[in-house]
């Protein structure tokens, strides 16, 4: 499942974290590469121990912890910190897969990668190329999004930044550990949470043509149907 969440930040929240990194102390992405995406990756993030990285990483997850879309696609159980990384002209990542489990930064937790996620903060006019590329069961998709757009995808799936010719890309990116570990089933999830979102506010609105008896109805089919979302959520989630 690929999900795109538009206005993760706005514009002032944009501009601010790209001021913010304008003054960075940028380092060779390769050092935390494995031992076969080293040999194709070519771009610079910021330091793990970086005090600014910590900061602007706290400003991103407190704005995805009230993102109800977010919550609804991912199910976060666990999120790994956010990352900050750039490319410039010629930078490039090519076709890698995410690492299955992770150790969280100071601590003694680990984190299933589940959900692989890009936050992209350069507007896609700023640069040429560096489109994420990412395979999956109906082919290659190319992923270029607004700045403060973010996108979700299996950390399964092989994916790629091809190189960028002209400007900078810099973006943010992270891992969740899902409560719902299998694919399929968050997306059945997600797709009836926002289902049953679009009915709730139909609910709220009303019609002043209707009976009592038809709203009556209306209200005992959504809370069926938000019983079948928790009791499905109930079977599969895993925390």
């Amino acid at each position: 499942m690929l999900v795109v969440l538009e206005n993760v930040l706005s514009k002032t929240e944009v501009a601010q974290i790209r001021s913010s990194l304008e003054s960075a102390d940028w380092a060779d992405g390769r050092s935390s590469a494995g031992s076969l995406s080293v040999k194709v990756k070519q771009n610079q993030q910021l330091p793990e121990n970086s005090a600014l990285g910590e900061e602007l990483a706290n400003t991103i997850l407190r704005r995805l912890g009230s993102h109800p879309q977010f919550i609804s696609a991912a199910l976060p159980h666990r999120i790994y910190p956010p990352k900050f990384n750039r490319y410039g002209t010629g930078g490039h990542y090519g076709i890698h897969v995410d690492a299955a489990v992770m150790g969280l930064p100071r601590s003694d937790m680990t984190l299933r990668s589940d959900i692989s996620a890009t936050l992209f903060l350069s507007s896609p006019e700023s640069y040429e190329g560096g489109e994420l590329v990412i395979e999956g069961e109906f082919g290659a998709q190319q992923v270029k999004l607004n700045a403060g757009d973010l996108v979700l995808y299996p950390s399964s799936s092989l994916h790629q930044v091809l190189p960028v010719s002209q400007g900078v890309r810099i973006c943010s990116f992270f891992w969740i550990q899902s409560m719902v570990r299998d694919t399929a089933e968050r997306a059945l999830l997600y797709d009836l949470d926002q289902s049953i979102q679009v009915l709730s506010q139909g609910v709220k609105a009303g019609d002043g043509g209707v009976s009592i008896s038809k709203h009556l109805e209306s209200d005992h089919a959504l809370v069926r149907m938000t019983g079948v979302y928790h009791n499905l959520l109930r079977r599969w989630s895993q925390v």
